[in-house]
């Protein structure tokens, strides 16, 4: 068997493990879309009037609109609790260890990322089930076609928490810095509201919710949910975590990047 599967598995593994061993995590991540898809849908469905959503110029609802925001929503919160992980690792000596492997520091950490990724896929299957019978349903083959969708945005976002992991010094400091990452990248997304709609009251946060990776990310999900390709969306996406994936392999390096500065 090959070390890289080895090494593979062992990761994928232990995230599992550590999952499943943390029901509290599980019941947050199904607990937190729920109240948004169940109670607070129906205040900005009132507010915001909507009833056709381009581009698919057909009726819906706007708990079937906001379904791929929250799927992305589980991944930025799995991705910020991985990365909570991973600081935690540090602080225990654990981190260092496994980046001393034998292995290339770039695959051990791809490896935790997929980890990650699966462990959100995870989640999401539980929550869009549970929507399914609440009788929010979307394209048949699209739970399907997003599937790959699924594992390019949660390795996007998984690869912006092991960014933000390797800035990190203390466990206590990431509370306040998570905060600071997910609800500005939430809020300021087409996640519960489209652009256009934006840009009806400010042309300016139009622009940036554009900007916002996280945009990208749920705009790829939502055209997969209905069958539809935007290759923009998914370019972005894979721009924005061969980035972040740069930037923290970089962080990671002993001789160059944050991990040096922390143990000085």
């Amino acid at each position: 068997m090959s070390a890289w599967f080895i090494a593979l598995r062992a990761i994928v593994l232990r995230e599992a493990l550590r999952f499943v061993s943390q029901r509290g995590r599980f019941l947050a991540a199904l607990v937190r879309p729920l109240v948004w898809l169940l109670v607070f849908a129906a205040g900005f469905r009132a507010a915001l009037g909507l009833s056709i959503v381009p581009p698919y110029q057909t009726y819906i609802t706007y708990e079937v609109y906001i379904v791929p925001g929250l799927v992305g929503m589980i991944q930025l919160f799995n991705g910020m609790q991985s990365s909570l992980s991973l600081v935690y690792d540090q602080e225990m000596g654990s981190m260092r260890l496994l980046l001393t492997s034998p292995m290339p520091r770039w695959w051990l950490l791809f490896s935790k990322l997929l980890a990650g990724t699966a462990v959100s896929i995870l989640q999401i299957a539980v929550f869009l089930a549970i929507a399914w019978g609440f009788g929010i349903e979307m394209e048949p083959w699209g739970y399907v076609a997003v599937l790959p969708v699924l594992v390019l945005t949660g390795l996007m976002l998984g690869a912006l928490g092991l960014l933000i992991s390797s800035t990190i010094r203390q466990l206590e400091n990431f509370a306040g810095v998570m905060n600071f990452v997910i609800f500005p990248m939430f809020f300021l997304s087409s996640a519960l509201y489209p652009l256009w709609k934006m840009a009806e009251s400010s042309p300016l946060l139009r622009d940036i919710c554009a900007a916002n990776p996280f945009t990208h990310a749920v705009e790829a999900i939502r055209f997969a949910l209905y069958l539809q390709w935007n290759g923009p969306a998914l370019f972005w996406t894979a721009l924005s975590f061969l980035v972040f994936m740069a930037l923290a392999l970089w962080g990671y390096d002993p001789a160059r990047g944050m991990t040096r500065r922390r143990a000085d």
